[in-house]
C-alpha cells in the first residue's frame, strides 16, 4: 500500500513518527514524508522520500503576521486568566476549566494557529495525493492538512499522538456544551474551517477530519484518556535525527549520571521556556555538592550566560537521548515526549518541571502516582526543590521500582514493525477509493 505521512513543520513532531515510516518501508510498503521547506533537513535526513508543500518559513510568518481579529481574540483570552491558565488547565477536566466560553474562544484560537501553517500546505497536498493515491494519511496531531487530504482523495485517515490527547477530550466536552447552546450560538470554528476545505474539494465536513478514522498512540495505557475514536497503541522508538555518540558516553560512568535537558524549549521564546538561565543556574549550584556526574543540555546563549559551572557539571549543546540515557540514574526535565518515553523505556526515574506541554497537568500526576518520577510546577521551581526531588530520586528504591514498572509496561506495546499487519487492515476498512 501506499502511506503518507505528514507533519507540523517543527522536528520534535515529525521525529517520533519515522521509525514507523522505517517499518512500513521496510514491510515493503511505499512511504512519503510530507511537510513545509521549514522541515526539509529532518524529512530527507530521515532516509524516507520526501514531499515538500507550501512555503517556506510558515511558522515564523505567522508569528509576525497575526490579523487584527488574532490580536483582538489574544485580547479577549487575556480576560479569562494567564496564558497558562487558558491553555493547561483544560487537562484537569475540571468544571471551571471546561466552560463553553473558555472552550469557544480556546477552538477559535487554536483553529487560527492551525489555519496559519496547515493552509498553506493544503492545495499542494491535495494535489499531489490526487496523482499518487495513498492508501492511508498517518498526520501528527496539529498537521490538518494530511486530514484534508485524505478526506479529499478517500484514504484511511490516522492521527498519530505520542501525548495524552487531552485536545481530543476537550474536544468532545466543546462538542457536548455546544450542543445545550441557542441554535445561534453554536460557534465551531474548526469544524467550519476544515468544511470550508472539504468542500472546496466537493466533500462535505466529517468529526473524522478532526480525529481520524483512528487514533495511532504513544502513550502508555494506564496514562491515555478513555476515547470513543478507536485507539491503536504504538511503543515509542527513539529517535532524534542524526547524532554521534560522545566520547564522554561510551563508558558506564564513574558516578552516577543524571541528564538535564530541556529539549528545544530554551531555543524559543520565553514563553516556551520551563527553566529560565537563572533557574539553571540555581539548580546548577544547589547540587554542586552531590557524588555525581550532571549532564546538562542548553544552547551556547543560555551556557554562556551561566556564572558558574560546578565541577560535577557537564555542559553540552545536544545528545542523542537514547544512547545517553540507558547510564543514568535519573533525568531531569521539562515534560517532553522524547525525554519522558526514552526514561520509561529504560526505567530510569525522572524529574519534570515547568509547565509548557499541554498535558502536564495531567501527566505529572500519573507519574507520581506510578512512583516513577516527581514534578515540579512552575510556581515551585527553585535550586532547593530539585535537589530535594532529585536526592530522593537517586536514594529510594521505589523510583527505581515504579520507574522500572512502567517499562514493563510500555514492553508490551507493540513495536512499530508489529503495527505494520493492523495498519493494513485498518486502511483497507476505512479508504473509500
Amino acid at each position: 500500500m501506499r502511506v503518507l505521512i505528514v507533519s507540523w513543520p517543527w522536528r520534535t513532531h515529525f521525529q517520533p513518527m519515522v521509525p514507523l515510516g522505517w517499518a512500513l518501508q521496510a514491510a515493503g510498503h511505499e512511504v512519503r514524508v510530507s511537510s513545509s521547506p521549514d522541515l526539509i533537513e529532518s524529512l530527507t535526513s530521515s532516509g524516507l522520500m520526501t514531499v515538500p508543500v507550501g512555503r517556506p518559513d510558515v511558522v515564523k510568518t505567522m508569528r509576525e503576521q497575526f490579523t487584527e481579529e488574532q490580536i483582538e481574540l489574544v485580547r479577549t483570552l487575556e480576560q479569562l486568566g494567564s496564558r497558562d491558565d487558558f491553555f493547561f488547565d483544560f487537562a484537569l477536566n475540571t468544571e471551571e476549566a471546561l466552560t463553553w466560553d473558555r472552550l469557544r474562544l480556546r477552538t477559535r484560537y487554536f483553529t487560527e494557529i492551525l489555519k496559519g501553517v496547515n493552509d498553506t500546505m493544503v492545495e499542494e497536498l491535495v494535489d499531489y495525493c490526487r496523482w499518487w493515491k495513498p492508501d492511508l494519511v498517518v498526520w501528527e496531531w496539529m498537521s490538518h492538512a494530511g486530514a484534508i487530504a485524505a478526506r479529499a482523495t478517500g484514504a484511511a485517515s490516522a492521527r498519530i499522538r505520542s501525548e495524552i490527547d487531552v485536545d481530543l477530550w476537550s474536544r468532545r466536552a466543546f462538542l457536548k456544551l455546544r450542543e445545550q447552546q441557542p441554535p445561534e450560538e453554536r460557534e465551531d470554528a474548526l469544524a467550519d474551517w476544515l468544511g470550508r476545505w472539504a468542500e472546496k474539494f466537493g466533500k462535505s465536513y466529517s468529526e473524522e477530519m478532526v480525529t481520524g478514522h483512528f487514533a495511532i498512540e504513544h502513550m502508555l495505557g494506564s496514562m491515555r484518556l478513555e476515547s470513543d475514536v478507536p485507539h491503536i497503541p504504538l511503543r515509542y522508538v527513539s529517535y532524534h535525527g542524526p547524532a554521534v555518540v560522545p566520547q564522554w558516553a561510551r563508558h558506564t560512568p564513574k558516578k552516577r549520571r543524571v541528564l538535564a535537558t530541556f529539549g528545544v524549549s530554551q531555543n524559543r521564546g520565553r514563553e516556551y521556556q520551563a527553566v529560565s538561565v537563572r533557574q539553571l543556574q540555581q539548580i546548577l549550584d544547589s547540587v554542586a555538592d552531590l557524588d555525581i556526574e550532571l549532564v546538562v543540555t542548553a544552547p551556547e546563549k543560555v551556557r554562556r550566560n551561566l556564572k558558574r559551572v560546578p565541577s560535577n557539571t557537564l555542559l553540552t549543546e545536544f545528545v542523542p537521548l537514547h544512547a545517553v540515557i540507558p547510564t543514568c540514574s535519573a533525568v531531569i526535565h521539562h515534560g517532553g515526549i522524547p525525554a519522558f518515553l526514552d526514561s520509561i523505556a529504560n526505567g530510569v526515574p525522572q524529574l519534570m518541571v515547568g509547565r509548557v506541554v499541554g498535558d502536564i497537568d495531567l501527566r505529572a500526576p500519573l507519574l507520581e502516582k506510578a512512583q516513577g518520577g516527581l514534578y515540579i510546577s512552575r510556581p515551585h521551581l527553585t535550586g532547593e526543590r530539585v535537589r530535594e526531588c532529585l536526592v530522593r530520586l537517586l536514594e529510594e528504591p521505589a523510583f527505581r521500582e515504579g520507574a522500572d514498572r512502567l517499562r514493563r509496561e510500555q514492553a508490551t506495546q507493540p513495536t512499530p514493525s508489529e503495527l505494520v499487519p493492523e495498519l493494513e487492515k485498518l486502511a483497507a476498512r476505512y479508504r473509500s477509493r
